[in-house]
Order: C-alpha cells, then sequence, then structure tokens
C-alpha cells in the first residue's frame, strides 16, 4: 500500500512539473481594449479562466485593460514587436494602417443584429480575410466576436436622418465619421473617456459610443435624455488575436481549444449583452427624464444607403480595403440583405 501512495505520489508531482512547465511555455500576455469595470472585461475575463481550464492549465492567459502596457490603437504593432501576445479588441482601431481594418472592423450601416455578422465571419469568408489581412503582422487572427448594435446618445430628439444634419456628434475617425458627415451631422474627434464630459459641457450634443446597458450604467442617458434605440448604424467586428510565433509553437490541440473558446466567447457576450440592453431599456423606461426614439424601417433604409455611398469611396483608399467591400457586398446580396 506504502508502494502504491508513493507511486501516486510521484505521478502526482510528475503531472503537477509537466503542467507547469507548459503553463509557462504557453502563458499569454493579451490587452484588452476595454476598462477592467466594464462588462465587456469581466466576460473577457471569464473567457480567459475558461480557456485555462479546458487546456488543464497548459495556457494561462493574463488579461489586462485597455491602455495597460500599450495605447489601444498600438496593439497590433506591439504583437509583432512581442511587447503583449495577443490583444481582444475592435479591429477599426488600425484603420490607420489599412483602410480595410476600418471597413471590415465596423462597415457602418451594414448589419441590423449580431449574428448577420458573426455569419458572415465564421461562414461567409470574413475569418478568412481578416486571416489574409493580419498575416503581414506577424500577427493570427483566431476568431471573431462583437458586442451588440451600439445604442446612438442624444442630448437632441432624433427620429430620422434629417435630424442628424448640423448634429455635433462624437464618433471615431474613419469610416464612421465619413458616413455622419454624408448624412449632414457635424463629427467631432473625441476618445471615449472624454464622451461623458464632452456631452456635460456641451462640446458634443450626441455620440456614437457602445451599447445601451453601457451607456446607461455611466449615466449617459441621464445628460443626453434622447437615446436611439435599438442603434441604427454601428456594430464592431471585435477580434481575438495573438502572435503568429506563439500560435505556431502551440500543439493542435491547443490550437482547436483557443479556436473553439473563441466562438463560444462570441456567443456568451453578445447574449449577455443583450439581457443587459434589455434590463438597461426597461429602466430607462420607467425614468420620466428619458425618452428612448426607436427609427422607423424607412429611415433606417435612408441611413443606410447614405452608408453605402461611403463604403464604395472607403473601398478606393486601399486594395484590400476594396476587398473587403466585394466580400462583405457579395455576402449581403446572396443572403438577400442589401
Amino acid at each position: 500500500m506504502k508502494v502504491l501512495s508513493k507511486a501516486l505520489l510521484a505521478a502526482t508531482l510528475t503531472g503537477l512539473f509537466s503542467a507547469s512547465v507548459l503553463a509557462a511555455d504557453f502563458t499569454l500576455k493579451i490587452q484588452s481594449s476595454d476598462p477592467s469595470g466594464d462588462l465587456n472585461y469581466k466576460l473577457q475575463q471569464e473567457w480567459a479562466e475558461r480557456v485555462e481550464l479546458m487546456s488543464n492549465g497548459r495556457i494561462d492567459i493574463a488579461l489586462l485593460p485597455v491602455g495597460s502596457i500599450v495605447k489601444h490603437t498600438e496593439t497590433l504593432s506591439s504583437i509583432k514587436l512581442g511587447i503583449i501576445d495577443g490583444h481582444v479588441t475592435a479591429t477599426g482601431y488600425f484603420s490607420g494602417k489599412d483602410p480595410a481594418f476600418g471597413l471590415i472592423g465596423n462597415m457602418v450601416g451594414a448589419w441590423s443584429d449580431t449574428t448577420q455578422l458573426l455569419q458572415y465571419m465564421n461562414y461567409g469568408g470574413g475569418n478568412e480575410l481578416m486571416t489574409e489581412l493580419y498575416a503581414p503582422y506577424g500577427v493570427k487572427f483566431i476568431g471573431a466576436s462583437t458586442t451588440g448594435v451600439e445604442s446612438f446618445i442624444s442630448k437632441k430628439p432624433l427620429n430620422g436622418v434629417d435630424d442628424l444634419k448640423g448634429l455635433k456628434l462624437r464618433a471615431p475617425e474613419g469610416l464612421v465619421q465619413q458616413v455622419f458627415a454624408a448624412a449632414g451631422a457635424t463629427p467631432v474627434n473625441l476618445p471615449g473617456s472624454e464622451v461623458f464630459t464632452g456631452l456635460s459641457k456641451g462640446v458634443i450634443d450626441a455620440a456614437d459610443y457602445t451599447v445601451f446597458s453601457t451607456n446607461q450604467k455611466a449615466g449617459m442617458n441621464d445628460i443626453a435624455t434622447h437615446p436611439v434605440q435599438p442603434g441604427f448604424h454601428s456594430l464592431p467586428l471585435i477580434d481575438i488575436s495573438i502572435s503568429q510565433k506563439k500560435w505556431d509553437a502551440m500543439p493542435a490541440d491547443l490550437q482547436e481549444i483557443l479556436t473553439t473558446s473563441v466562438r463560444d466567447f462570441s456567443y456568451d457576450i453578445t447574449t449577455q449583452l443583450k439581457i443587459a440592453d434589455q434590463a438597461a431599456v426597461t429602466e430607462a423606461q420607467n425614468n420620466p427624464n428619458i425618452t428612448i426614439h426607436d427609427w422607423s424601417g424607412d429611415e433606417r433604409k435612408k441611413f443606410r444607403e447614405i452608408a453605402k455611398t461611403q463604403w464604395k469611396v472607403f473601398a478606393e483608399r486601399s486594395p484590400n480595403a476594396q476587398k473587403v467591400y466585394d466580400s462583405v457586398t457579395l455576402f449581403l446580396t446572396s443572403n438577400g440583405l442589401l
């Protein structure tokens, strides 16, 4: 019995030692584009913990909030340089490197719900295209996610496209700004961290920011009391990617665990944010100071027609952007969505 116990102990110690070596080999320092207090970040942490469990400790993900090591716009370059091992981020942040990232990262007005975008990415050629776009940067695209169709924050009543004319609104650089400018609005450059202050001080009257529940929790709807929900414009692509070198060093089973875990994460985050949005909408409806505006189908179509003209213009900015435009519009057309 004593001999058996020693053998078991030795086997256990050997297993633990082997696991610790493997875990050290596959520790991934991954920076998020979300702050630590957001629900998005909490769900990303849960994903990281699931990966560790599924891999029996062979993959250890050290998740870091936005700006911990580099700016959110610098993660792509930093992965190649080995400063970080990966990111969970909005792909559109890299439109300065190639307009293609801005187009695939947030093709304004293209998607009316999360399933459409994820179907395109997973089954319509999007994942393969992202793999091709990231290859020159030494980055392995693992998989796609998103949040939800973003609400629109406004201090002024917005019931349709005509109400956008002259509206001072915060919008990120690139296609989003371009579409809103074409619709007659006046886009203003502001980082996300300054949206609340900008609205409070009257620097802007409205903002493209994020989903309804996050806006509600942050008090955005209390100062900009005319939100548009459901949103009509923005559904960002969120990608989870790591260093190609790290990926190539992994055995096939760990690569499959990561790939499968990202698909699970995309369902988890979109579902949980939808539940949170529904609760936040109910809360806002019970506040007599907040008026939620739901655009009619005709008004949404008007905005989309404006957006479609800008997709074409944006596609002309690089050969890769044209590839994105051709790929997405083919999918939309083939599925009766255009």
